[in-house]
Parts: C-alpha cells; sequence; structure tokens
C-alpha cells in the first residue's frame, strides 16, 4: 500500500531527512517512534505533501501505484481525506474555530462522498457516537473551545475516518488524551484496520502504546532509520544501542534522595498547610432549556476538600472532563469558587480582588501542558521569562536580568538564550523555558498542568529528573497533574483520583496504583500502557 524508498528532504540548505525507507501493507499498523525532532512527522508530511514551500525532496514515495513526491495539487486534493487521512497531535491547529463541530466533520463526507448536508451531518452524528463523544451529550452545534483537549481530538479522529481511508496516519494521536480514552481510541483505530483492512501508519513517543498497537516498528534518530523490523521481535532484543535507549527511557523513575512527605507525618510534626481548600465548588452555566426555563448549572468540581502541606508532591489525575484543571485554577485563585473555601498560609483568598491576591501570586506559579501556547511568539526569552517578575516592579532592569539568569542557569540553560525567540528551541528546551519563568518569583507551590504530556521519553526523564531535583533543592511543593500515571508514579508522594468532579479515593502513589479501590482508580490503572508487559504479552517473535 505504501512504499517509501530512500527518501531525502532538505529545507533551504539543511538535511532533515536521509534515505528514509519503510513500507506498510493493508490491514497492518506500522509504529513509527524516535525523539522530538528525528524527522516522524516530516516523513508523515512528505507523504500528504504538505511541506514548507522551501522543501526539496528526492526518492520515491508509492501509494499503491501512485507515485506522490511531486504530485499535482489535483490528485493531492482527491487523495487527501478519501484515500489517505491524517490525525494531527494538535487538534487546535486544525480545527476552525469559528465553525462548528458538526460542520467540519460533514464538510469532508459531503465533498467526498458527494451527498447533501443532511446527509453528511447524519453520518457526522454517528461518527461522533464512534468516537465517544454521543451527539446527545455533545451536540454537533458545539464550537472547539467548548471542548476539551481530549474531545477536541476525538473529533479530529471522527473527521480522519469519515471516508474509511485505506491510509491513516496518526501523528501522536492520543498525547492529550487520558489513559482510559486512549485505549477506547486505539482499540477504534485496531478496529478500523481490522474491519476495513485499512494501514495505519501509528507515529509515537509512546514505546508501550507502539509495543501494544503495531505489527512492525521503525525506529529513527536525527532524520535516519536507525532501526526497523518486526515490533516484538525489535523490543525484545534491544539490538541497537538507540532501541535500547529509548526503551529504558520510558520506564525511567527520577532518584529520590528524600522519602516521600506523607499527610500523617506533617500532622504529627504539627506543620501547617501550605494549601487547604474546604468544600469546593464550581458550577458553569449553560443554556437555557427554554424561554421561561433556565439551564441547569454543570458542575465542574464538587465540594472538594483538599490539603497540601510544604515540600509535598501531590498528583491529581482522572479522566478528560473530569474537573482537574478546574480544580487547579481554583487553587491558583484563577477562578472562584462557587462555593468553599480556598487558604494559602492560613489566609482565605476566596474573596479577594486582584489587586489583594498580587502578593499571594508571587508565591504560586504554573507549568503548562504546552509551553509554545502560552508564550508570546513574538517576545524574546528575557521577556517572556521574566513576566511573573511584574509582581515585583520594585526590581531595576539590572535586578530583573539577574533573576532571569539565575532561573535559566535552575534549568540547565545558558545565557546566549536570552535574545532568541520560542521557535528557536525544542519542545523539551522550551519546557524547561517554561519552568524557568515558574521559578522566578521563588513561589512555594508549582501546579503542573500535563506537563510531560507532548515530550518525547528521553526529553521526559530529563524534565522529570529537573522537577524532582527542583524541589528537593528549592523545597518546592507540587500540584502535579497528568494523564500519564507511570509520571505520577515517579515523581508524586500521593495522589488523588477525581470523577465527575470529586476525589474518590486518595492515598500514597504505591498504595494507589498497586491495589486501586474505587471504580475509577482501577480503570485508569488497568488502561495504563506499560511496557514490559506489552513485550510479555505479545506472541509474534
Amino acid at each position: 500500500m505504501l512504499e517509501i524508498d530512500r527518501l531525502n528532504l532538505s529545507i533551504g540548505d539543511k538535511p532533515i531527512l536521509k534515505d528514509i525507507s519503510l513500507s506498510l501493507q493493508p490491514g497492518r499498523i506500522l509504529g513509527v517512534v524516535g525523539e522530538s525532532g528525528s524527522g516522524k512527522s516530516l516523513t508523515a508530511l512528505s507523504i500528504m505533501q504538505l511541506l514548507p514551500r522551501a522543501s526539496q525532496t528526492s526518492g520515491s514515495v508509492r501509494f499503491k501505484d501512485q507515485e506522490l513526491l511531486g504530485a499535482e495539487d489535483v490528485l493531492m486534493q482527491d487523495l487527501r481525506g478519501d484515500d489517505i487521512s491524517m490525525i494531527f497531535q494538535e487538534p487546535m491547529t486544525a480545527l476552525n474555530p469559528v465553525h462548528t463541530i458538526g460542520d467540519q466533520i460533514a464538510e469532508g463526507i459531503a465533498l467526498h462522498a458527494k451527498v447533501s448536508r443532511a446527509e453528511a451531518l447524519d453520518r457526522a452524528a454517528k461518527l461522533m457516537g464512534r468516537v465517544g463523544l454521543p451527539p446527545k451529550t455533545y451536540p454537533l452545534a458545539r464550537y472547539p473551545h467548548e471542548l476539551s483537549g481530549g474531545q477536541r481530538q476525538r473529533v479530529m479522529i471522527a473527521m480522519a475516518c469519515a471516508q474509511k481511508p485505506s491510509l491513516l496516519i496518526a501523528d501522536e494521536p492520543t498525547t492529550a488524551l487520558d489513559v482510559t480514552l486512549q485505549a477506547q481510541i486505539l482499540n477504534l483505530l485496531r478496529d478500523l484496520v481490522e474491519e476495513d483492512g485499512m494501514g495505519l501508519m501509528l507515529i509515537s513517543h509512546d514505546l508501550a502504546v507502539v509495543a501494544e498497537m503495531t505489527d512492525d516498528i521503525v525506529v529513527m534518530r536525527n532524520g535516519e532509520v536507525m532501526d526497523a523490523g518486526p515490533t516484538g521481535s525489535i523490543l525484545r532484543k534491544l539490538a541497537h544501542p538507540y532501541t535500547a535507549q529509548l526503551a529504558k527511557a520510558s520506564t525511567h523513575i527520577p532518584t529520590r534522595t528524600r522519602p516521600p512527605v506523607l499527610t500523617d507525618d506533617c500532622r504529627a510534626a504539627s506543620l501547617n498547610p501550605l494549601v487547604e481548600t474546604r468544600g469546593l465548588v464550581r458550577d458553569y452555566p449553560t443554556p437555557r432549556r427554554s424561554l421561561f426555563k433556565a439551564g441547569r448549572p454543570f458542575r465542574a468540581v464538587d465540594r472538594v476538600d483538599l490539603t497540601l502541606y510544604p515540600g509535598q508532591s501531590i498528583g491529581l489525575v482522572g479522566e478528560s472532563g473530569c474537573g482537574k484543571s478546574t480544580l487547579a485554577r481554583m487553587v491558583l485563585a484563577l477562578d472562584k469558587p462557587t462555593q468553599g473555601e480556598l487558604l494559602f498560609e492560613g489566609k482565605d483568598l476566596t474573596h479577594l480582588d486582584d489587586d489583594e491576591l498580587k502578593t499571594t501570586r508571587r508565591h504560586m506559579q504554573v507549568v503548562f501542558q504546552d509551553p509554545f501556547a502560552s508564550f508570546n511568539p513574538r517576545h524574546k526569552v528575557e521577556r517572556l521569562v521574566a513576566e511573573p517578575l511584574y509582581l515585583e516592579p520594585e526590581l531595576s532592569p539590572v535586578q530583573r536580568r539577574d533573576r532571569v539568569l539565575a532561573a535559566l542557569d535552575e534549568v540547565r540553560i545558558g545565557a546566549d538564550a536570552l535574545d532568541k525567540y520560542p521557535h528557536e528551541f525544542s519542545g523539551g528546551q522550551r519546557q524547561r523555558l517554561a519552568i524557568a519563568r515558574a521559578l522566578i518569583t521563588r513561589p512555594k507551590l508549582i501546579v503542573a498542568d500535563e506537563p510531560v504530556s507532548a515530550l518525547d521519553v528521553s526529553i521526559r526523564a530529563q524534565v522529570l529528573d529537573l522537577f524532582a531535583e527542583l524541589r528537593e533543592r528549592l523545597d518546592l511543593t507540587y500540584l502535579f497533574i497528568s494523564h500519564d500515571l507511570s509520571v505520577v508514579r515517579a515523581i508524586c508522594d500521593e495522589v488523588m483520583v477525581m470523577e465527575h468532579g470529586r476525589i474518590v479515593e486518595r492515598g500514597p502513589s504505591a498504595e494507589i496504583f498497586d491495589n486501586p479501590q474505587a471504580p475509577a482508580a482501577k480503570r485508569l490503572v488497568e488502561a495504563t500502557p506499560n511496557l514490559e508487559r506489552a513485550i510479555a504479552n505479545r506472541h509474534d517473535d
């Protein structure tokens, strides 16, 4: 179905891909893995012919009996979305913010299947149900911004699968999803391959997912193929040093030089909580049901009691839409609760205005999932990292620059970064810059919202080590939000499991993951990919 032979790609004078060769048969799944910048996505974009204007290519990319390199736009427009589809990593860059999700799914159906808009919308509704977004709960009239990241990714998958393509390219399709939704989507993709004889090219940095899903694997580094062959054989033998390095990074746990800080120990030592919430509730309005009936409020967070002591690292896990990020925004005093109290170092923040909160906000910072989305692309690193220092207006320009340099040094980034823009850094470096920005006010609390989910395994291991090191060196307190339970287990003393806005289980990380009690916790643990288990369960050579 797909045959790539000695593909070379240069952008300007810089060689990017070097003699890439791979093939994919109908009804099989090919995994493509490697670190950020290895050329995985550009290989996929070469197949789709969606390369930058300055690109130069040589070699061959054949789909069935058609050569795609240098193909006319008319041919590619016919193939894209019909015979060849692609699921992109970041759905908000692929979805149009001014069109409803129903119209966006139906558009491709109407174009390729030549059916009416009503028929296209009907098919779109069925697709939404198949990817876990039934229209009764998630109407087709919603816009992308009204959905969570995981829900937007499922819309993208529905769009890509609408025409039952012969070849589906999935570029990190489950990065934004929690583990239970990830399992659901991977099962859906596997079913499509089996039912329709589709070929699936799965690009992922998660070796455990690749080990569970794929028939064959290609390992890339610096634009070259390092290792290739049947997945089971490659991952069992780990004959190539780079493949072995990726496998080791996938199961990396940061070294801890001090024992976990547990709640009972804190109480015994009479430590005062850093953060305490009492009966925290957050309701959101919904559209009116009729002219005379108001909509019922949607309760995103439901009576949450949380205590976080100085030096603790607590993980917050749960399925997409369970209320994790909403709770985090309230802890950071960015959203006001509908009911309940928020205390920081014993001070009630619930009813303070922004001016009154400024002093407290020096002591709390956040690291987001996608640092690129939280940076102004027109500003250089010096200004970006210094941004939180507006809370300390008494600083002189020299003091401000010294604080920036010190923060960069904390995350192992040199002073030469000051005059660069965000796009000049890799994903892992940008996340280090985001951590530097969070550290610059010397906070007591850092809320990390999915800070490593978009990183490849090698960079993820480095960033987790950095989090662990900074916590011990600077005595930081973390609220660590993640859908990756292996990350939470590696970095957190305790874990809280959230479902439908409530905390349904809490305890030491090892106890929760080894012996979960709540149904929601059991689902998360069972759905978490595990590299060693996946390899052991394979029946191929």
